[in-house]
């Protein structure tokens, strides 16, 4: 029997999220057949913001080998002992907004969401401009990814650690709604 229910952790950071007011719209698996690695995505999106121009992205990336690591790792110490702390996961919150008319200075709006994602929420703000053709202006558009590492010795005890994270995606993601009012969308 597996140590590990990772698609009931999943389902259990769905209803968390809604407690801290995320609407969750869609939920997709996959595994790769080859290396057996699986991806876990959750959609979601602050519950004021239905019909905004916002997608909000959870993303666990499950690779086997630290998985199977874990359970070797489970199987020999006693039931009643902490495991390890080694093993972990990367979770990411991905941020995406539609094209902006009037896209921000990228150094500036790091340093603010600097503030508001916090320790808890390390950010990686970048931004693609493309054209589709020759006479066309161009498109930018913004992304904004935040990754922590997820312990598996938390989801092995059943322990929801991601309380202080959801509460910061929930502010990076207010912050970029009050924004992207002044930055302007092309539609």
């Amino acid at each position: 029997m597996a140590a590990l229910d990772i698609a009931g952790f999943i389902a259990a950071v769905k209803e968390h999220a809604v407690d801290h007011h995320f609407h969750v719209h869609d939920e997709r698996h996959y595994v790769e057949t080859y290396s057996m690695r699986q991806n876990f995505e959750v959609d979601l999106h602050p519950e004021s913001a239905c019909g905004e121009p916002l997608d909000l992205l959870l993303a666990l990336e499950v690779d086997p080998r630290i998985v199977l690591d874990f359970e070797d790792h489970i199987a020999k110490i006693g039931e009643d002992e902490e495991p390890d702390e080694t093993f972990q996961l990367p979770l990411s919150f991905r941020w995406g907004l539609p094209p902006l008319a009037e896209p921000p200075d990228l150094l500036i709006l790091a340093t603010e969401l600097a503030g508001v994602g916090g320790a808890d929420l390390p950010l990686e703000i970048s931004g693609i401009e493309s054209t589709a053709a020759v006479g066309d202006s161009p498109d930018r558009r913004l992304s904004i990814v935040g990754s922590v590492d997820l312990l598996l010795a938390d989801v092995y005890r059943g322990r929801q650690p991601l309380c202080d994270v959801l509460d910061r995606s929930h502010d990076v993601s207010n912050f970029l709604l009050e924004r992207v009012a002044v930055w302007g969308w092309k539609e």
